[in-house]
């Protein structure tokens, strides 16, 4: 029986998902890669946009329809309607690689490059346009699946994106070598060489050190992980049992730590209706010569802002800049507020953070910070890394309830310390709360769904990866160029034959 070609690509865009987090298959990605090229080669421009929308529709299906934990648990949301938000969510992303597919056919599909290089550099195009476009949802980027492969070696130079290159290059190639004439094999058996002598490129580039260690001691950290789900969190009969928890978490930490951290939105009210309790606390964390970093919603004037702060051991304020539609804020909120719960959630109100903030000073050190999903954004960090000690980063991954939503967002987080060789410090109030060494590795760690402490140390960081110097450019860039010079190429060609 033949098998539809809309249900192959569903398949492998499904598929993709298996190269990530918790799974790491990576080569499921270069497969399904692989189906995707082979079948758009032979599609008209209206059947690739439909192939284009089964493939990203089912990979974000499979991806990240862990959506539907925080619009149907923690969003009070129905499950008649909470399946279909769900659906509409995951269809409404798939229309990026539809629109990647339509142009891929219309303009890019011709000879050998265009098939391959330019297969790759559109895909990395829209991927880098899926990062910012509506606010952007940076997930499931094809690179993040070789955090841990000889690709790794890459990280550093060319960011998740130069990674997201290879992965496609690949599969365009192997999809060459498969299902193309066999006068023409060849091209794309020279092409997965080369594919193949950039990963054992990758091998070496893993032993560079492009940063240096600070000759400082290391910074004792303590973390509290207090383990409040997410429908309890904003109660108000849960308010003093929460202040509570964390006090006592901490008093184990404060003797031992030099840093002690409370993760994204620790106390359930704004900073200025909790003063008191701050102000003991800074006690409590002085008395032991230790500092105390939180996360915690702010007022200024007429905006609220999610926040992190310094409250005793240093200075500095960090208020988010990338913001989680309906999570933070509710476009069209005067339209659609009231319709139903999950468009009236707790803290839905907050304003963007302006951009160029400054690091957060913590005994001498300089803690470059976000919160929750800016840890996604490559370009976003790389401009937070430069001239920081090292990387920072709290959030709240109860919404993702026990999916495979945290265990993907620990993985991008590792990518960023890896990009910017530096190390990282991620606390949550959930898990996953770990210390991550400058080649993204995890070396301390806690359970997740637990109530319990971490304790470890991060040392400071010297120098600047050609990541974090330059960002993303180059690689889109690049990219960029090689789209064009496809396009002009298919229309010389065009142009030639009439």
């Amino acid at each position: 029986m033949k098998i539809s070609p809309y249900v192959f690509v569903a398949i492998a865009g499904a598929s993709l998902t298996l190269s990530l987090a918790p799974f790491n298959w990576w080569w499921s990605a270069i497969i399904a890669m692989a189906a995707l090229s082979a079948t758009l080669n032979n599609s008209t421009t209206k059947q690739g946009f439909l192939l284009g929308w089964c493939f990203g529709s089912a990979s974000f299906a499979t991806g990240v329809s862990w959506v539907y934990i925080a619009i149907h648990d923690f969003g009070g949301t129905s499950t008649l309607l909470a399946v279909p938000m769900t659906a509409i969510f995951c269809i409404g992303l798939g229309l990026i690689p539809a629109l990647f597919a339509y142009a891929y056919i219309r303009w890019i599909r011709a000879g050998i490059a265009g098939k391959t290089l330019g297969f790759a550099a559109l895909w990395v195009l829209t991927e880098w346009l899926r990062g910012w476009l509506f606010t952007g949802f940076p997930w499931l980027y094809l690179g993040y699946g070789h955090l841990h492969t000889a690709m790794a070696g890459w990280s550093p130079v060319t960011g998740v994106y130069g990674i997201s290159f290879w992965v496609a290059l690949s599969g365009a190639a192997v999809a060459q070598c498969i299902v193309s004439p066999a006068t023409k094999k060849r091209h794309g058996i020279t092409t997965l060489g080369g594919c193949i002598i950039l990963f054992g490129l990758g091998y070496s580039l893993q032993k560079q050190e492009w940063t240096s260690a600070d000759d400082r001691a290391p910074l004792k950290i303590g973390a509290v992980q207090a383990n409040i789900s997410q429908d309890k969190k904003w109660a108000y009969t849960q308010y003093w049992a929460t202040l509570e928890k964390y006090d006592h978490a901490s008093e184990t930490l404060w003797p031992t730590s030099d840093l002690v951290i409370w993760p994204e939105a620790a106390i359930p009210a704004l900073y200025h209706n909790a003063l008191s309790y701050f102000d003991y606390i800074a006690e409590r964390a002085e008395a032991n010569n230790s500092a105390l970093i939180t996360g915690v919603p702010t007022r200024t004037d007429d905006d609220m802002f999610n926040s992190v702060m310094v409250i005793s051991g240093g200075d500095g304020i960090y208020h988010k800049q990338r913001l989680v539609p309906f999570g933070e804020y509710v476009p069209l909120g005067q339209y659609i507020r009231g319709l139903i719960n999950f468009f009236d959630l707790p803290m839905s109100s907050f304003s963007r953070g302006g951009p160029n903030q400054n690091h957060l000073h913590v005994k001498g050190w300089q803690l470059a910070p976000s919160i929750c999903y800016e840890i996604a954004y490559p370009d976003l960090i790389a401009r937070s890394a430069r001239n920081s000690d090292v990387l920072f980063t709290i959030s709240n991954d109860a919404w993702f309830g026990n999916s495979i939503g945290p265990d993907q967002h620990m993985q991008m987080a590792q990518m960023r310390a890896l990009e910017n060789g530096r190390e990282l410090i991620r606390v949550t109030g959930t898990g996953i709360t770990a210390i991550v060494d400058h080649h993204g590795n995890i070396r301390t760690r806690i359970p997740s769904f637990i109530a319990t402490t971490m304790q470890g140390e991060v040392h400071a960081r010297n120098g600047s990866t050609p990541f974090t110097r330059f960002g993303s450019t180059p690689i889109i860039a690049l990219c960029a160029m090689l789209a064009i010079t496809a396009g002009l190429t298919r229309s010389g060609r065009r142009i030639k034959s009439g």
